[in-house]
């Protein structure tokens, strides 16, 4: 009897884990798919358009910075399960009030509570599985998660295609309620039930982890190792028709480029976790895919495409150079103790979205002519610093795969 339990317990939490980030997906990149004609459709156009565009945009990630700190803090202090649940029940509200949108004001306000959700799930979900799974097999387990959710990109791309813009968000928002009414029961982990139980233990305290140098590091390290990831997404990717202009192109799609890239990504994400199980080491993994990352976007940026199909290959390249997103995540969650683990797991990789502000306002400075000479010198430029960063952020960093997780941290 004493084994069959944490079967059942890894079975729930990963399916539970995998589809609400299969959802978070699905809306975090919904609106990217429908941005121009929900906004035309609300009267906006030329630079209006686009500006409102990048306010929508900011007020999501807004959403995003301010729910990575709440749901992780939250997570630490009332559970993992909890927030897991909480958070899939907010983006998928938010989703549907998306749908009822009638003007910019309440389109930001839904997309601020969106962002909020979206933060959440993620984190909390790779937290749960991280504690449930014995250490040797729970990189098998965040891979499961970030693959299946990652494939929500897909299942965006296609239902925009067919559907109008609020049917595609309630769509989102009815999955996500959907996957509350099956009522998959997920028992929190033993690690957290076990901290509950002593109350001197500090849990939660995100400024904790700026008041000592090695946690500090410790955040940092996870912070800038995952830099890369949101160039790829958000400058070589989302600007892919500017990109396919500067190189001849006519015709190139954002979202043709996403559905690409997020095809990599998932190829990328089982190839980083299978590889990481058979090196037993994330370490290696992270040495790896960064330096196919670097040979990607020098390929993206230095080729020559003469066609719209070989463009998109280099899109599909990316994407499963950037596929560590699966090892990063878990590297945030097994660099800190109990304590402090969902709190670290669920703000790194918003933060570390939130790194797209300054990525991309560097490279829009850059990309005037008089500065840098255009966007792909710009891109070159702001690539290889944010690669630098991470190569050396994974210097020293501890290899975790085999890091027993039954510890707190001292605060």
């Amino acid at each position: 009897m004493q084994t069959e339990k944490p079967v059942k317990l890894l079975n729930a939490a990963v399916i539970v884990a995998a589809l609400g980030y299969f959802v978070d997906i699905y809306d975090l990149l919904l609106f990217g798919f429908v941005r121009v004609k929900s906004l035309q459709d609300l009267g906006f156009s030329g630079q209006a358009l686009t500006d409102t565009g990048i306010s929508l945009l900011n007020w999501q990630m807004a959403g995003m910075l301010l729910g990575g700190v709440l749901w992780g803090v939250l997570g630490d202090k009332k559970g993992r399960v909890r927030v897991l649940y909480f958070s899939i029940f907010l983006y998928s509200v938010a989703n549907i009030l998306n749908g009822f949108a009638t003007s910019a004001t309440d389109y930001a306000i839904f997309r601020f509570l969106a962002g909020i959700g979206l933060a959440g799930e993620l984190g909390a979900g790779i937290t749960l599985v991280s504690e449930i799974l014995p250490k040797e097999k729970r990189g098998y387990g965040t891979m499961i998660v970030a693959s299946v959710g990652l494939s929500g990109a897909l299942l965006a791309w296609v239902i925009d295609l067919f559907f109008p813009w609020r049917i595609c968000f309630f769509v989102g928002g009815g999955l996500g309620l959907l996957l509350l009414l099956l009522r998959i029961s997920v028992s929190e982990s033993g690690m957290f039930r076990q901290m509950q139980m002593d109350s001197s233990v500090s849990r939660g305290n995100f400024f904790a982890l700026f008041t000592n140098w090695n946690r500090f590091l410790r955040f940092a390290r996870c912070l800038f190792i995952g830099s890369p990831t949101w160039f790829v997404v958000g400058v070589l990717i989302t600007l892919a028709p500017e990109f396919g202009a500067a190189k001849g192109l006519s015709g190139i799609t954002g979202g043709n480029a996403i559905a690409a890239c997020y095809t990599g990504l998932i190829l990328g994400d089982i190839g980083s976790g299978l590889l990481s199980q058979l090196l037993r080491s994330r370490l290696k993994v992270m040495w790896i895919f960064l330096t196919l990352d670097a040979f990607a976007v020098a390929y993206y940026l230095a080729a020559g495409f003469s066609s719209p199909a070989s463009f998109y290959f280099a899109h599909f390249l990316l994407g499963i150079s950037v596929g560590f997103w699966v090892i990063f995540v878990t590297i945030g969650a097994e660099q800190f103790g109990t304590n402090l683990r969902a709190t670290v797991a669920t703000s790194v990789p918003n933060v570390a979205r939130g790194m797209l502000v300054p990525i991309g306002a560097s490279f829009k400075w850059l990309k005037d002519p008089a500065v840098a000479g255009g966007i792909l010198p710009a891109a070159a430029i702001v690539g290889a610093v944010c690669l630098i960063v991470a190569f050396v952020a994974l210097i020293g960093m501890k290899e975790t795969f085999d890091e027993d997780l039954n510890y707190m941290e001292t605060v």
